[in-house]
């Protein structure tokens, strides 16, 4: 044990190291902290951009696959050998066909741009997607869905309705947008 003396009628004072950290070893710790944090917080962001995009891309992959699914089963349900009409099928009125369970509303042989329509087709779950979905007109509808987070209308999934031309059936038009993503 080291002591002091200063003098003889003094009392002895053991020395014990210090304990804790000191102003410029704390000031230090935060000026790592902040620097890591700032360098840390654009790729955070980024990341939650790279996952909207992701999600969009995914939802748009979804739809495209299940209107040309859709498309599939109408087109089984017309060359039947003798479609009923009393069934609730393609060849039917209102068209529908029978997705996995699901009924899916059809236009000009394509899922309807509505939600028992592309919706149900891709079976897309608005909340549990993070999504909002929205129509517009008639006639040539359109379906939008919106992904939570993004920038409207620059992070969103479009599908517009097959239509008629004469007597072709011109495809589904589907886009998607993610520069606001």
């Amino acid at each position: 044990m080291v002591s002091s003396v200063i003098g003889a009628d003094m009392i002895e004072i053991p020395h014990r190291p210090a304990l804790g950290f000191t102003l410029i070893e704390l000031v230090i710790v935060i000026t790592i902290i902040g620097i890591l944090a700032a360098v840390a917080l654009p790729r955070l962001i980024d990341a939650q951009r790279d996952a909207r995009i992701a999600k969009a891309n995914a939802i748009y992959g979804s739809i495209r696959s299940a209107a040309a699914l859709a498309r599939s089963r109408c087109e089984l349900d017309i060359a039947a050998v003798a479609p009923s009409l009393t069934a609730t099928n393609c060849a039917s009125s209102p068209p529908f066909v029978n997705m996995d369970g699901n009924m899916v509303r059809i236009v000009n042989r394509y899922p309807a741009a509505t939600a028992d329509g592309i919706e149900s087709a891709a079976q897309i779950n608005l909340a549990a997607d993070g999504l909002t979905a929205s129509s517009t007109g008639t006639g040539t509808a359109t379906r939008t869905f919106d992904v939570a987070g993004g920038t409207v209308p620059d992070c969103r999934i479009s599908y517009q309705e097959a239509t008629l031309s004469g007597a072709v059936v011109v495809a589904p038009v589907m886009s998607v947008a993610t520069s606001g993503c």
